[in-house]
């Protein structure tokens, strides 16, 4: 039988094909290209670009702000309106297990789940898994091709058949773009002497330090939230009802998905963005920029919905409206957690949005941010697009894993909900009260007049 490869994403650059001509010999461009329009994307809102005080707040003095507020602009993006829910996530885990399912089946002799054969009817050097072809989970061939997906008798709880949850892995491939402009890990010699990578993205060298493989880095994640964490945040207290139900009950399919770690979310978003692309190449539309989380300007300037230097969302120093109602979801008094309305989470877009569209930027849970967490990130970041990254190798100590959290969450007081307030955890731990939305990088400067509802193109 072919080898099969599990191919996660892939891109593709195509420079020829296409010859501009002209009967009078004028500069045309290139003709007959892959469509390019804007689209307004599903659950997302357009950010508009801008400059603000990035970390000033009503309590803008020695001991309330831990950064010195500056000046920062930031480009035009969209943002996931809402956290990314349980359902949401579960797309994910669900792609996943179909496409380890259908390796399964075909390296266990069952016909009908690889395409061997490309367009043409030549054969392919390595077979592929058909994605298209449904899976009959209850056919009796089937399931005992798929026994090896399922956790041993003995680890089963309660008696009843469980996926063994510790197999669901994503693969994928990104660039270190850091290290393309200088010293590279893999690259340093004796004289660390600082390496740079000579070419374009696409242009590769034959051998060494201008070979951009080095650059290009595999990752294998396991991308199941850890739905234990609702007992190791919190000893001596009763939360084990939420480990059994909170990610795989319907009940909780519109609450933002927790017990993700930093590194989970940067797998979403590959996945996120593969699927997106893959579609709109199905159509002849160009690929769209890559989902990734927002940094952390892009994050602060959003959440504060264009009020300047204000400390929360919907403007103004109070956390309750004219009626004593509360706005977030938080912990009001402490030990009166459902003061607010909730005890926990509660479901996304409970509370009123703020006025770019955007629901809890302001508790309910904690949001991961794409930087990597530095006390003087404001001095040294660059006003343009500031971002502050460095990728912890597992062996690195601890201080460099500190990933950024920013909007607070229902177990924090009202300090960590306000917008300009900069918090920590580490990249490779998951906690109940932290959760993630996405970005995408808008492809242009302003947002244009021919911005197409995405019910156009779906």
């Amino acid at each position: 039988m072919k080898k099969i490869f599990f191919l996660v994403a892939a891109s593709v650059v195509l420079l020829a094909g296409c010859t501009a001509t002209s009967e009078n010999g004028e500069l045309i461009g290139v003709q007959n290209r892959a469509t390019f329009e804007d689209i307004d994307l599903k659950g997302m809102v357009f950010i508009n670009q801008g400059n603000f005080n990035m970390g000033a707040g009503v309590q803008n003095n020695t001991y309330g702000t831990t950064s010195q507020p500056r000046t920062m602009q930031v480009s035009s993006f969209f943002m996931d309106e809402t956290e990314v829910t349980n359902n949401e996530y579960r797309q994910f885990v669900y792609w996943v297990l179909d496409s380890i399912a259908r390796k399964a089946l075909v390296d266990n002799g069952v016909e009908g789940y690889a395409i061997e054969q490309n367009e043409y009817g030549e054969d392919l050097d390595s077979a592929i898994l058909d994605k298209k072809k449904k899976i009959h989970w209850k056919d009796a061939e089937v399931r005992e091709a798929l026994t090896g997906l399922y956790v041993t008798k003995e680890n089963q709880v309660y008696g009843r058949k469980e996926l063994d949850v510790s197999q669901l892995n994503y693969t994928y491939t990104w660039v270190d773009y850091d290290n393309l402009n200088g010293a590279s890990k893999k690259n340093s010699s004796s004289t660390n002497e600082s390496k740079k990578y000579q070419g374009t993205m696409y242009t590769a060298r034959p051998s060494g330090l201008n070979n951009r493989s080095a650059f290009v880095h595999y990752e294998n994640v396991n991308i199941y939230p850890d739905t234990l964490c609702w007992v190791h945040d919190y000893t001596y207290s009763m939360n084990d009802d939420y480990t059994h139900n909170y990610f795989s009950s319907t009940a909780y399919d519109n609450y933002p998905v927790v017990g993700v770690s930093w590194i989970q979310t940067r797998a979403f978003c590959n996945w996120r963005s593969m699927i997106l692309n893959q579609y709109l190449e199905s159509i002849n539309y160009q690929r769209m920029n890559e989902y990734r989380l927002p940094t952390e300007a892009e994050w602060e300037f959003a959440s504060r919905g264009g009020i300047a230097a204000e400390s929360y969302p919907w403007g103004g120093p109070y956390v309750r409206n004219p009626n004593g109602c509360f706005l977030a979801n938080y912990e009001p008094l402490k030990g009166a957690y459902d003061d607010d309305g909730g005890v926990r989470t509660l479901v996304v877009g409970h509370y009123a949005p703020n006025d770019y569209g955007l629901y809890d930027m302001s508790g309910n849970v904690s949001e991961w941010c794409l930087d990597a967490f530095n006390e003087s990130t404001y001095q040294q970041a660059n006003a343009l697009a500031p971002f502050y990254n460095y990728e912890a190798q597992p062996n690195d100590p601890k201080a460099m894993k500190r990933k950024v959290i920013r909007g607070g969450s229902w177990k924090d007081q009202k300090y960590f909900i306000q917008v300009q307030t900069r918090s920590f955890e580490y990249q490779d731990t998951s906690k109940c009260y932290i959760g993630f939305r996405c970005v995408q990088p808008y492809m242009g400067r302003v947002k244009g007049d021919n911005l197409k509802s995405a019910s156009n193109i779906y």
